[in-house]
C-alpha cells in the first residue's frame, strides 16, 4: 500500500521541524519497507502569500485525497495586521472542519530523563505521568453564534455562545472511553455543571455513554478542580475528556508540566477521512531560520500519525524508543533544562539524532 500524505509546512518554525520529521519519514519506510507519497502544500501564512488563502483551494483538495495530513505550525507577526477570517489561523479552522476532525488528541508525557525540566517539584512527578486530553474540536463556543450589539442602557457588547449537542457530545465521549481501553481504563470528564447548561447535557450525555463501557473508571471533575488536580497530582489521570474551550486550556496547562512545548504531539480525527496531525507549540517567528526549535513534537506527531491514521504500530513505537533514547543519552535543544551532562543541540542535529538511533 502506498501512504499518501499532505504535508503543510506553514509559517516560522513550521519548515524546520517538517524537515526534521520527514527524515524520520525517510528511515522508517527504509526499515519496515513501506512507501510513503508525500505532497507539501502552502497553508497558513504562507498560504495567503503564495495564493492569496490561508487554505488555498488546491491544498484543501489535496489533503481530503490523503490519508493523513501533517502540519507545522501557522500564523506569525507578519499577518497580525490582517482580520477575522482572513488570518492564517482561520486556515486551521476550515481543515479541521473539511477533514470533520471533530476529536483533538493531545498526549502530556513527562519523560523520565526530563523530570528536572518540569515546572512541579520532583516528588510531585517523580513517578511521572503519562496524560491523554480528549478535546472536542469542531463545537462549542468556538463554533457558535457570536457578534456586537447595544445592550440596553446603550454600551457596547460582545457575546460569543457556548452550544452542544447531544450527538456532538456523544461522539467524542465515545472517542474518550475507546482511548481508555487502550490504556489504563480511566475517564475524567471536564464540565462546569454547577454553573452552565450547556456542561449539564455534557455530564448527562457522558454518563449515557458510560453505561456501554463498565469496565472503563470514569467521574466527573469541575474544570476549575481538574486544573488544580493537574498541578497537585497529574499522574492520578489518565483520559481527560474536555469540551473545546475548557480542553484548549487545560490541554496547554498538561503540556507545560512536562518542560517544554516543544516535546508534545496532537492528533485531530474524526470517524473517517485522513486525520491531522501537528505540534501543539506555534509557529515561534523569534527562534525561525536560527536552527534551534525543538522538532521532537512534529517528529512525535508523525509518530502518531503512524499509530491513528495507518495502524503501523510498530514503526510508530520505534520512534518513541529513538526519542526517548537521545533524551537519556543527554542531548537537549536550548528550550529544555539542562545541566552538566546534557549537550545542547540544534534543530537538524536532534533530529540527525533521532534518525540514528533508530538505525541502530
Amino acid at each position: 500500500m502506498i501512504y499518501k500524505i499532505a504535508v503543510l509546512p506553514g509559517d516560522g518554525i513550521g519548515p524546520e521541524v517538517i524537515r526534521e520529521a520527514l527524515k524520520v519519514l525517510t528511515v522508517v519506510e527504509q526499515l519496515f519497507d513501506l512507501i510513503f507519497e508525500i505532497e507539501i502544500l502552502p497553508f497558513g501564512g504562507h498560504g495567503i502569500d503564495v495564493c492569496s488563502s490561508a487554505l488555498p483551494e488546491a491544498t484543501k483538495d489535496a489533503c481530503l485525497k490523503s490519508h493523513a495530513v501533517l502540519l507545522g505550525a501557522v500564523g506569525g507577526p507578519k499577518w497580525d495586521h490582517l482580520t477575522g477570517d482572513s488570518r492564517p489561523e482561520r486556515g486551521l479552522l476550515e481543515l479541521r472542519k473539511a477533514l470533520g476532525t471533530y476529536a483533538n488528541l493531545r498526549p502530556a508525557k513527562l519523560i523520565k530523563p526530563l523530570a528536572s525540566s518540569s515546572p512541579l517539584r520532583l516528588d510531585l512527578v517523580s513517578d511521572g505521568f503519562d496524560i491523554m486530553v480528549v478535546r472536542e474540536l469542531t463545537g462549542g463556543i468556538y463554533f457558535g453564534a457570536k457578534g456586537r450589539d447595544l445592550s440596553d442602557d446603550g454600551h457596547e457588547r460582545a457575546y460569543d455562545i457556548e452550544a452542544y449537542t447531544t450527538v456532538e457530545i456523544d461522539r467524542i465521549a465515545k472517542k474518550a472511553f475507546e482511548i481508555a481501553r487502550k490504556r489504563s481504563s480511566r475517564v475524567v470528564s471536564v464540565d462546569k455543571a454547577n454553573v452552565l447548561e450547556s456542561s449539564r447535557l455534557w455530564r448527562e450525555v457522558v454518563k449515557a455513554v458510560s453505561k456501554n463501557y463498565p469496565d472503563v473508571v470514569h467521574e466527573h471533575m469541575y474544570v476549575d478542580n481538574a486544573a488544580m488536580q493537574l498541578i497537585q497530582n497529574p499522574s492520578q489521570f489518565d483520559v481527560l475528556l474536555t469540551n473545546n474551550i475548557f480542553g484548549d486550556i487545560l490541554s496547554d496547562e498538561a503540556s507545560m508540566l512536562t518542560g517544554s512545548i516543544g516535546l508534545l504531539p496532537s492528533a485531530s480525527i474524526g470517524d473517517s477521512g485522513p486525520g491531522l496531525y501537528e505540534p501543539i507549540h506555534g509557529s515561534a517567528p523569534d527562534l525561525a531560520g536560527r536552527d534551534i526549535a525543538n522538532p521532537i513534537a512534529t517528529i512525535l506527531s508523525l509518530a502518531m500519525m503512524l499509530d491513528y491514521s495507518f495502524n503501523l504500530h510498530e514503526p510508530s513505537k520505534h520512534i518513541y524508543k529513538a526519542v526517548e533514547s537521545v533524551l537519556n543519552d543527554g542531548y537537549r535543544t536550548q528550550d529544555l533544562k539542562c545541566d552538566q551532562t546534557n549537550e545542547v543541540v540544534s534543530t537538524s542535529r536532534m533530529g540527525d539524532l533521532i534518525v540514528e538511533s533508530m538505525q541502530n
